[in-house]
């Protein structure tokens, strides 16, 4: 005769401690993917609209395999006794499985809109700054006796080729970081034929205002890559300034203030402005970045400037690139990410369309499910699109007549054809 295991057998004490392990885990994985995902599609959200735009928008498919893991723990734990508990984890994860890719899957359209070629290799492994090198690190200048270091990234010379180049800032709201952060970006353009000089600046502190110092700390940069051009194989006419966040900030207003003659180099000199400028998620209003108050923006601005706008109203309209829009400036490339809560997407796009409106040459980008700093990450979907445009951009031969045809691209999620190019053309007077 046969016998029949009794279904309401008692539980083994492993066989609990399997359930209750895995239950844990299981609900603790879930509830994490779950802020992360929602926080990514709606980033108004307190807390989880922080954190999910940072972490799903920087490692989608890595969240969307910790969903996975929880679904998996969720069916152990629904095997071994907890069934409608396990069916509702199993369902929020699956969710969160599938929410994760979509946003992967809008990037990913994004990148290869704009022509990036992406390793998913990197995307997985290259989580934060990789450890690149520069070629050269000198100083360009001495203000006070404080050295201000150049890390150069250089490209494999060629007998008779001249390369571009571009100077860049890093970022940290105008009082921290340092030009290490661009080593990253710096290795990846010189690989790709483009000189990158990653250049410290004069950082603002407690009663330590930069707002005069660290724009004509840039403008000297420029200027002694240029006086140096030759020795690293560089093309004079083609060196270009820019940087991130603070760092965009600070290459922008250096240059539109060059174009009007109203900033010089520390020795004095007024230097031609850059061939082009970039801002990476920049400051486009300093007196706004006060206002909004998000992320550290207002201690910032107060220590660049000494004050507050009521206090130093002139200080804050000189450093704001905003306020220095006009026809002729250099070609422009913004690019921004649409969930950025300290730069936000719709200043970094109304800063484009005033300089599109004066018949400056203006190319907008804006990143989906992208918060700021979002190229921290090296290996993910955005850093790797943001390469693609930035050496684009560097690398593009046209030299529009002033004034010329104004670009402006975007890409949002959802959007049929994110990265689609807009033309207007610039009436000639």
């Amino acid at each position: 005769m046969t016998t029949h295991g009794n279904p309401a057998a008692p539980i083994g004490r492993p066989v609990r401690i399997l359930r209750g392990v895995s239950a844990a885990l299981a609900s603790f994985l879930a509830f994490l993917v779950l802020a992360l995902v929602v926080g990514a599609y709606f980033p108004a959200l307190p807390k989880a609209g922080v954190i999910g735009p940072v972490l799903t928008g920087q490692y989608p498919f890595h969240i969307a395999l910790i969903s996975l893991v929880a679904a998996a723990l969720a069916a152990l734990s629904r095997r071994a006794g907890l069934v409608r508990w396990g069916r509702a984890v199993t369902v929020v994860t699956t969710l969160c499985t599938l929410g994760a890719l979509v946003v992967g899957g809008v990037q990913l359209g994004a990148a290869r809109d704009a022509g990036a070629d992406v390793s998913f290799g990197e995307v997985f492994t290259e989580l934060t700054y990789p450890a690149a090198t520069p070629d050269v690190t000198e100083t360009y200048a001495s203000p006070g006796g404080e050295p201000l270091r150049v890390d150069a990234y250089l490209p494999a010379r060629a007998p008779g080729r001249k390369v571009p180049a571009v100077v860049l800032a890093h970022a940290g709201g105008f009082h921290t970081f340092d030009k290490s952060d661009l080593r990253g970006t710096g290795r990846w353009l010189a690989d790709h034929g483009v000189a990158v000089f990653a250049v410290d600046y004069r950082l603002a502190g407690p009663d330590r205002p930069t707002w005069d110092k660290a724009p004509q700390d840039l403008v000297s940069a420029l200027d002694w890559v240029r006086r140096n051009a030759g020795a690293y194989g560089v093309d004079g006419s083609r060196v270009s300034l820019g940087g991130m966040s603070a760092g965009g900030t600070l290459a922008m207003n250096a240059a539109y203030r060059l174009q009007n003659g109203s900033i010089k180099a520390l020795d004095g000199t007024t230097p031609k402005p850059p061939a082009a400028v970039v801002g990476f998620y920049p400051g486009t209003d300093v007196a706004r970045m006060w206002k909004d108050d998000v992320a550290g923006t207002r201690e910032a601005a107060e220590m660049f400037t000494g004050g507050t706008p009521e206090q130093y109203p002139d200080r804050y309209r000189e450093v704001s690139p905003a306020s220095a829009v006009r026809p002729g400036l250099p070609r422009t490339l913004l690019v921004v990410g649409d969930r950025d809560r300290s730069a936000r997407p719709e200043t970094v796009t109304a800063l484009g369309d005033a300089l599109a409106e004066q018949g400056v040459d203006t190319e907008v980008r804006e990143l989906p499910f992208a918060e700021h700093a979002f190229d921290d990450a090296y290996g993910s979907l955005t850093s790797q699109t943001s390469r693609r445009i930035l050496l684009d951009f560097l690398t593009e031969d046209a030299r529009w007549p002033e004034p010329g045809p104004v670009a402006r691209v975007t890409g949002r999620p959802g959007a049929a054809t994110p990265g689609t190019l807009l033309q207007a053309s610039a009436c000639n007077s």
